[in-house]
């Protein structure tokens, strides 16, 4: 019996409404998304990729068609706190201490004291930054920065993961190191992650499935399953036949895509 997807989106629309009229964001998108996978969404800007994970994330609402996260609205998984969300920039509170801010959204949630330095010790070991808790954001590096941020999305321990880019303002080695190490916390912690990247190479790199978006309105123009190890995936993987072979499917799945302009 095949298990029910985590995310499944069905027939799904979303129309703005603006003063030049209406515009068509995405259109017929249909996509199911299992436990434990890693899905990268990859399509040109504006194609409507980051409007896809808001609309996960309960942030924008679809026009028509059906979307349920954990067999429930987005709304409600929303209310159940079922996601953490990592955005672009790592958004933290310069006021605030790095566990400051990873301790904000467990203050809100009503947390014990005790619960809250718990877990935010947990988190700050997951993304190794255990000896930066007392730092100020403006002490910690871009990359740094984002790695707080991602433990501030994990500390309340949501089975989902909803990433938008959050690698994209940083420069090419940090990005490889960043992407190495989520890829450890992504076995660590079994979640299912959804990933919105413009970068090909980073997208087949930490995968299990690739969603291929055409330009706005945005439709899937393919689904790439990874053929690559869900286990240990070396940085030196990218230079394997298999990988450069999926790197050119998303290539011309992309090329294809512009055939819904």
């Amino acid at each position: 019996m095949t298990a029910a997807p985590v995310i499944d989106i069905a027939n799904l629309d979303l129309v703005f409404q603006t003063n030049d009229g209406p515009v068509q964001a995405l259109k017929d998108v249909n996509l199911r998304i299992g436990k434990g996978d890693f899905v990268s969404f990859i399509g040109p800007s504006g194609c409507g990729k980051t409007t896809l994970l808001r609309c996960i994330a309960a942030l924008e609402t679809p026009t028509s068609g059906r979307l349920t996260v954990c067999g429930i609205s987005a709304d409600e998984a929303r209310k159940a706190r079922s996601y953490g969300y990592v955005f672009q920039a790592a958004g933290l509170y310069p006021w605030r201490t790095i566990a400051g801010n990873i301790r904000l959204p467990l203050e809100i949630m009503g947390y014990t004291r005790a619960e809250q330095q718990d877990r935010v010790q947990k988190v700050l070991s997951l993304v190794e930054l255990e000896a930066f808790g007392r730092k100020y954001p403006w002490q910690l590096s871009g990359g740094m920065q984002q790695r707080a941020s991602i433990a501030r999305a994990l500390a309340f321990d949501a089975d989902i993961l909803l990433m938008d880019e959050p690698f994209g303002a940083l420069d090419e080695i940090v990005r490889d190191h960043l992407n190495e190490e989520l890829l450890k916390l992504w076995r660590r912690t079994q979640k299912t992650i959804a990933f919105v990247t413009h970068s090909i190479p980073e997208a087949v790199y930490l995968s299990t499935k690739i969603v291929v978006m055409s330009p706005r309105p945005g439709r899937i123009a393919e689904v790439i399953e990874s053929p690559l190890p869900r286990g240990d995936r070396p940085l030196s993987i990218r230079e394997s036949r298999e990988f450069l072979d999926i790197a050119h499917r998303v290539r011309e799945g992309l090329r294809a895509g512009h055939a819904y302009d």
